[in-house]
């Protein structure tokens, strides 16, 4: 429990950095003087360096350990999150976010393997979902406080309060992790070729990678674009989106307060097919012309399903190369944050185009499928 509770700080400031821009870009486009589309791409710049960056953090956590890994990134995290706070331009704010998102990369799936090391498999989707509580609390409080914060006092107070509270959870974890004791191993490129090529040999390991990429795509790309749709809906700015981002969090609270009795009922893969299914359907209500309280209450129902989808998914990544559990996860991480990261780029494109009913109509779709193609294709690779 000790564990699980400093990693799930380590976790909290990791999510509470990676939501806070997205209820407050039209705020800081207009501070900077730059379009809605390009202050999105601060999103980008963050998810992006977090996927790409496991390629590297995910051998150096199975070589220098876990806990150690996780120390130095949210030391990291805690100087780009500051550099953020007082850049002086577009150009330097992406800056910061850029480094910050690329050690943030280190956390949650150096935490998660860490858990599939130290926690038997029979219950580690339990404990798994412990530590995601605490990184949902952390994406629910980053959009709610970033929203209420930057409307009162300037979007770069919210980039100050990440960096003063991912200082002190990094204090916090210097302590407390310093009491893990990990084998350490030469770290080479041959010896990193050696573990992914060890996470790849199982036939697995692409469904898993294909699905956490499209979950990233389909149910995160539209993140950035909150704010802008729930004006269509009839919403007045940033402190909505915030709570809509939250409700979203919500979901997942929610879930993680029943994920017991949802593994007793439906098992892992009737979880991946429900949880699909009620994000996708979530979505498709969005792209009619409902109040904007109904998009919040629709990103509710939407978060509840992700978990469900997602935290099956975790489990099945610890399970899926238990020599190389840190590469395996890195890989995890990295294809769902190259997912993310797609999505407003992708989605900013397609939405200047054809609006966001559209746009919302398609993801639903393909989310809803996600769950039951997903399941049917990672059955077969585990056969």
């Amino acid at each position: 429990m000790r564990l699980i509770f400093l990693l799930g700080l380590a976790g909290f400031a990791s999510a509470f950095s990676l939501r806070t821009t997205d209820p407050m870009l039209t705020l800081i486009a207009d501070d900077l003087g730059v379009t809605v589309r390009q202050a999105a791409l601060l999103a980008s710049a963050y998810t992006l360096p977090y996927a790409l960056m496991q390629i590297v953090l995910g051998p150096v956590g199975d070589a220098i350990g876990k806990s150690r890994l996780v120390r130095l990134a949210l030391a990291v995290l805690t100087v780009g999150l500051a550099l953020s706070t007082i850049a002086p331009t577009y150009g330097t704010v992406m800056a910061g976010r850029i480094l910050a998102g690329a050690f943030a990369g280190g956390i949650i799936p150096a935490s998660m393997a860490l858990i599939g090391d130290r926690v038997p498999y029979e219950e580690r989707q339990i404990a798994i979902s412990r530590f995601l509580l605490a990184v949902i609390l952390g994406q629910m409080s980053g959009s709610a406080v970033s929203g209420a914060l930057a409307e009162a006092f300037g979007w770069r107070m919210v980039f100050g309060l990440s960096s003063g509270l991912t200082a002190l959870i990094c204090v916090a974890a210097l302590i407390g992790l310093a009491r893990e004791v990990e084998t350490r191993s030469p770290l080479s490129v041959a010896d990193a070729q050696q573990r992914y090529a060890t996470v790849l040999t199982n036939p697995a390991s692409l469904f898993v990678f294909a699905t956490v990429a499209a979950e990233g795509l389909l149910i995160f790309g539209v993140f950035p674009f909150v704010a802008p749709v729930l004006i269509e809906h009839g919403a007045a700015g940033a402190f909505q989106a915030g709570l809509t981002i939250a409700a979203f969090a919500i979901g997942g609270v929610v879930y993680s307060a029943v994920v017991r009795r949802l593994i007793a009922s439906l098992g892992q893969w009737g979880m991946m097919k429900a949880g699909g299914l009620a994000a996708g359907l979530s979505y498709l209500v969005i792209a009619f012309p409902v109040p904007w309280p109904v998009v919040s209450l629709a990103f509710l129902v939407a978060g509840f399903g992700f978990y469900m989808l997602h935290n099956t998914m975790q489990t099945q990544a610890t399970e899926l190369a238990p020599t190389a559990r840190g590469s395996a996860l890195a890989l995890f991480a990295s294809s769902f944050f190259i997912g993310q990261g797609i999505g407003p780029v992708l989605y900013g494109y397609i939405s200047t185009h054809t609006g966001f009913a559209p746009l919302f109509l398609g993801v639903g779709a393909l989310t809803a499928g996600l769950g039951f193609a997903s399941t049917r294709l990672i059955r077969r690779g585990r056969a």
